[in-house]
């Protein structure tokens, strides 16, 4: 997966991200739909990671294939 394979996977994401948001104003999300929610900012989460890993090892000369998606767990887990 190169770089705009990721771009274009967070595009998709966003956009399931924002229309779950918009069918959820007004009357709230249900248990599915929060779970869900949950994933996708998940998912969002490892690709930005995975861009920023394949950018860093660019920068520094090393092969961006290198990078690896990174657990949900150890992604969530940064402090910001």
């Amino acid at each position: 997966m190169d770089d705009q394979d990721i771009l274009a996977r967070v595009d998709e994401l966003v956009s399931e991200e924002r229309a779950l948001r918009e069918h959820g104003t007004g009357r709230g999300l249900g248990e599915d739909e929060r779970l869900r929610l949950s994933d996708l900012e998940v998912r969002l989460d490892q690709c930005w990671d995975l861009l920023r890993q394949r950018r860093a090892r660019a920068e520094f000369g090393d092969d961006p294939d290198g990078a690896a998606q990174r657990p949900a767990r150890e992604v969530e887990g940064y402090q910001s």
